[in-house]
């Protein structure tokens, strides 16, 4: 008889674990020219050493019904990672939707170059271009959408 694996609570991030997870989050939602602007702005892309990838596969996106229900598999979805070492050592990792092996390195190897004192401002400040561009994108679909919205309603009719 198996039992079911206890997991434990997860334990909070540290200020800059959080903010290497919004790195890598907005990372991987750059376009690839981007980053590549962003890379040779600051002086073009360092010699990195691939650890792992950049490799493609699944992973299985879920959902809840209504939102708080129970879980179900919703289907699959392609996804790319890469993890990249520096020659001075820092180590970074990227992920991206999709098959993009080349835009996934790019965004590891500036996650490594946040990761160093030379380059953190410079990083943080294109990913705070990238984040104002993602939520002007979220505010556009947003406002599209909510033009499209229609509210139902019934009338109660009374017996006769």
């Amino acid at each position: 008889m198996q039992t079911a694996a206890k997991t434990e609570p997860a334990k909070p991030l540290s200020a800059a674990d959080a903010a290497r997870k919004r790195r890598i989050e907005q990372l991987a939602r750059a376009t690839a020219e981007d980053m590549t602007q962003a890379l040779n702005a600051m002086g073009g892309a360092p010699e990195a050493v691939n650890l792992r990838g950049p490799e493609t596969g699944l992973v299985m996106i879920r959902g809840r019904m209504g939102g708080t229900g129970s879980l179900f598999n919703l289907g699959e979805a392609t996804v790319t990672r890469a993890t990249v070492r520096l020659a001075e050592g820092a180590v970074g990792h990227g992920q991206r939707l999709g098959g993009d092996k080349s835009a996934t390195r790019l965004a590891a190897i500036l996650d490594a170059l946040g990761e160093t004192p030379a380059h953190r401002a410079a990083v943080e400040a294109f990913c705070a271009e990238i984040a104002s561009r993602i939520d002007a994108e979220d505010a556009k679909l947003a406002a599209e959408t909510a033009a499209t919205r229609v509210d139902f309603f019934t009338m109660v009719r009374g017996d006769d």
